[in-house]
């Protein structure tokens, strides 16, 4: 079984555009004078200077799938038909981690509750949409390795929660990725803590 890949440190440059839109601006019929920009751009700024984006990856064999549940080695398995068929004709699995880390949580936290909510609501866009980013970067990474073996992952990915994907699923995944070691923990409830922390699950497939 491949051993799990951490990511300590990754670099993704903010795109502004995404987070504008995550915020409900549209540059065809939002207006937004010079010093809103400014004052939102700084904030664009003070966000990626809090977030500590890492992310961890394990590639799984996938031993069956029989269309209610899916089998991997290491005596791992999902139930779900919709995993089962998102998965269809893929021969592993790639689960991925990553999280935005706790300081820019605990300052959106912090900004929720005093005077600074807009800031607030400006770091949680940055940080959803540079953690989301992460998947993007790893899928990168692992399709640059793939290649060579004439494989490609799955252009979209499955997350616990989705479907009949139950979120309790999240907790077999944490384990499987270890995800302490990138410090997040889970609630009882199978969350993610800090909260800007995700995972999800993709097929490797044959370059046709």
């Amino acid at each position: 079984m491949n051993q799990i890949k951490y990511f300590e440190s990754i670099y993704i440059p903010l795109r502004k555009e995404k987070i504008y839109k995550r915020l409900g601006y549209n540059k065809h019929f939002t207006r937004i004078d010079e010093k809103q920009k400014n004052q939102l751009e700084d904030y664009f700024e003070e966000a990626l200077l809090l977030l500590e984006l890492k992310g961890a990856a394990k590639r799984i064999l996938i031993e069956k799938n029989n269309t209610e549940k899916i089998s991997l080695s290491g005596n791992i398995s999902f139930e779900s038909k919709k995993l089962a068929n998102f998965l269809e004709g893929s021969s592993e699995v790639l689960i991925m981690g990553a999280t935005a880390g706790k300081k820019i949580m605990e300052s959106i936290v912090k900004d929720s509750t005093s005077d600074n909510l807009t800031r607030g609501v400006v770091f949680d866009a940055v940080a959803s949409e540079m953690v989301d980013d992460c998947f993007l970067w790893m899928v990168n990474y692992f399709n640059t390795e793939l290649r060579r073996e004439n494989r490609q992952l799955t252009k979209r990915r499955f997350s616990a929660g989705y479907g009949d994907f139950e979120l309790k699923n999240q907790k077999l995944i944490y384990n499987i990725l270890e995800l302490n070691k990138l410090d997040i923990t889970l609630s009882n409830s199978f969350i993610l803590i800090p909260e800007k922390s995700v995972t999800a699950v993709a097929g490797i497939i044959n370059i046709e």
